[in-house]
């Protein structure tokens, strides 16, 4: 009999788990995705376009956007759209969904991907410690303005890219910019990735009866350019070492497309996957109040309302 570990750790027999998929096309469905230019976001926007789904892409870099663009059209006919938007300012993020919800009316998926991780800490001209802000505040902000859009395109599905890396904790409501302790980047990063799973149950509790599915999944250790900003020896190491034991990055975009596409998932949503199979968040990560309480300290911090 298999020794089965214990709830905490079980994430590690689940890496191991084999995946599901689905072959089921997106023809005619439009997708929005974050982050695309680069890694797991570009995987996916490939995947994705492979099996027939129109493409929303939000870029950073425009230039790299309109590559992609001329890329995906020449090699697979997909029709997609480019939607300028630097995470690290809100008003951008905020200028990019209500463009997007401008000119398409009915959005079937969102893909909630960019992300950035940090050694060192730093603030955005927000006021934000980044990574907070990029990883989480941005990707909440988004998905709130395109609210309208997903229920009209409903049934529909909103797939939050998040990490095992919440179970380095380091959310401390009273100090979101790590101003009053030692920043640790591993616990940044848990800390906006805990704070993306709070809210994400809170946006399935409240589009559940409109047909919106909101999940999160683990994309799994593969290998990105995430962290690449930062000093020359985190490089190296990350890229020449780590990059070793890290699997390639379709695994995630295959994973990503399953959630997005798998008839069998219809009305599965406030659900935490790794990589294709469902699993429990750390125990200490859902606190019924601190929902609450975090949904409204984003509500604040992008200014939106209901």
């Amino acid at each position: 009999m298999p020794i089965r570990l214990p709830e905490e750790l079980q994430y590690i027999q689940n890496s191991l788990l084999p995946q599901k998929t689905t072959a089921i096309r997106l023809e005619g469905k439009k997708c929005v995705i974050t982050g695309a230019t680069s890694g797991i976001g570009l995987a996916a926007a490939k995947v994705f376009s492979e099996n027939g789904a129109e493409l929303i892409l939000v870029c950073r870099n425009k230039s790299k956007a309109q590559s992609l663009q001329q890329e995906l059209h020449q090699k697979y006919g997909t029709t997609s759209h480019i939607f300028i938007a630097d995470f690290d300012r809100l008003d951008a993020v905020r200028e990019a969904g209500h463009a997007i919800s401008r000119l398409h009316p009915r959005i079937n998926i969102l893909i909630n991907n960019a992300g950035v991780f940090n050694k060192r800490r730093r603030i955005t001209s927000d006021g934000n410690e980044q990574v907070f802000q990029v990883v989480h505040l941005a990707s909440f902000l988004l998905t709130h303005i395109l609210k309208d859009v997903l229920i009209a395109g409903a049934p529909a599905r909103v797939i939050m890219v998040n990490s095992e890396a919440h179970r380095f904790g380091g959310l401390k409501l009273n100090d979101l910019n790590w101003e009053k302790r030692p920043y640790i980047g591993l616990q940044a990063y848990g800390a906006a990735k805990i704070a993306q799973i709070l809210t994400s149950i809170n946006f399935a509790r409240q589009w559940e009866a409109s047909r919106v599915d909101v999940n999160l999944i683990h994309p799994g250790a593969v290998r990105t350019n995430i962290g690449m900003n930062n000093h020359w020896f985190y490089q190296i190491y990350s890229k020449y070492v780590l990059g070793l034991f890290l699997k390639d990055v379709s695994v995630s975009a295959n994973a990503i497309y399953y959630l997005a596409a798998a008839p069998e998932l219809a009305g599965k949503t406030g659900s935490y996957f790794n990589l294709t199979n469902e699993e429990k968040p750390a125990s200490y990560v859902i606190n019924p109040g601190r929902i609450l309480d975090v949904w409204n300290i984003s509500k604040d911090l992008t200014q939106v309302g209901e």
